[in-house]
């Protein structure tokens, strides 16, 4: 039987490999022995999965980086598997005739057996934890945002201008009692104003837990050395950095965020255009407005980094140099976790 077959085949070899297809209920299977040859392909729960899994001899597993990926890998490699993490986008080249869940698991292993893959580094339970506390912040911050935007508009519906931003939030019971409005208007805009005061107050309590947890983390302290990174882009650098042994030099990290040049290059002649935004979204429109603000203080800030940015901002525009700094800042954040140092603004930082 296939089961008989794929026992005998993870026992003579080493480097069996199963890909995973990754469901919230299903999960299918593909196993291959190390010449790439096809021994089982298994449809289960979850439940039957990790029972399967344990069951059965160590072995090289591969899974998709997608929703659940980590917590798998984790239970994976505490049964003694290695569990590697592929990026999605590597993935579907290898995907034959028609999509569906066996050919996708069939298509990890065949992306997974590449010797030039590159793969994720499983998170872990609180670094995964953290990262939830980051999007539950920044959708609150998106939802209070859109609260100040909706009183804005509803007033100007009725004759009201106020200057852009949350300031109305203090303003409005002068401008209720300035103005007569309807009474049924008034109480709805009380009430958005209770929701305002509500998510404000639910972001200042995530800003205070997030503080406390990185005065525990080691990294995370050593990050909040860098210029103008506070508690925020420390912390998810850390989160999304790790010890930084999964990237080979700065300049990879760099990559990951998505801070680098994108190519389109042929005929051996060398196009490069703008960055290529691939990677953590949050994370680098982060590190971008810690280089806008860093470009505002540049008259108080010193070292080998002040006069870099000053040199470049007198030949290229400000937006280029943004996008250059915080290129530098990702490099110095990888320099910071892989060398267990600080940030030092002399000329080393500037190399790192």
């Amino acid at each position: 039987s296939r089961g008989v077959l794929f026992s005998e085949a993870i026992i003579m070899s080493e480097s069996a490999l199963i890909g995973i297809d990754l469901g919230k209920h299903t999960f299918h299977l593909h196993g291959q022995d190390k010449s790439g040859r096809e021994v089982f392909r298994k449809k289960c729960s979850r439940a039957q999965m990790m029972q399967f899994f344990g069951n059965v001899p160590s072995c090289v597993v591969v899974m998709e980086a997608c929703a659940g990926s980590h917590f798998v890998a984790r239970q994976l490699m505490a049964m003694g598997h290695t569990a590697k993490l592929i990026s999605p986008q590597f993935v579907k080249p290898f995907v034959k005739g028609n999509k569906n869940d066996f050919v996708d698991a069939e298509a990890i292993c065949e992306a997974a057996s590449r010797p030039s893959m590159r793969f994720v580094t499983p998170k872990t339970e609180s670094q995964q934890t953290l990262s939830v506390l980051h999007r539950m912040r920044e959708s609150l911050v998106h939802d209070r945002t859109k609260t100040a935007n909706q009183m804005h508009g509803f007033l100007l519906e009725f004759g009201i201008n106020l200057p852009k931003g949350l300031a109305i939030m203090k303003r409005l019971a002068s401008v209720l009692a300035e103005h007569d409005l309807p009474v049924r208007l008034t109480v709805l805009l009380q009430r958005l104003h209770d929701h305002f005061v509500y998510l404000d107050e639910q972001i200042k309590a995530l800003d205070k837990e997030l503080a406390g947890q990185l005065a525990n983390d080691d990294l995370g302290s050593r990050l909040l050395s860098m210029p103008c990174v506070g508690p925020i882009t420390a912390s998810l650098l850390a989160v999304e950095m790790g010890d930084g042994k999964q990237y080979r030099c700065g300049r990879d990290f760099a990559a990951s965020v998505g801070l680098v040049p994108r190519q389109y290059s042929t005929g051996g002649k060398a196009n490069l255009l703008g960055i290529s935004k691939r990677g953590d979204k949050h994370l680098r429109q982060l590190l971008v407005q810690c280089s806008r603000v860093y470009m505002q203080r540049l008259d108080h800030q010193k070292g080998a980094l002040a006069d870099w940015v000053k040199t470049l901002l007198s030949r290229r525009h400000s937006n280029v140099v943004a996008c250059a700094l915080a290129n530098k800042l990702a490099r110095i954040a990888w320099a910071i976790a892989a060398r267990h140092t600080q940030y030092e603004a002399g000329p080393d930082a500037l190399n790192a």
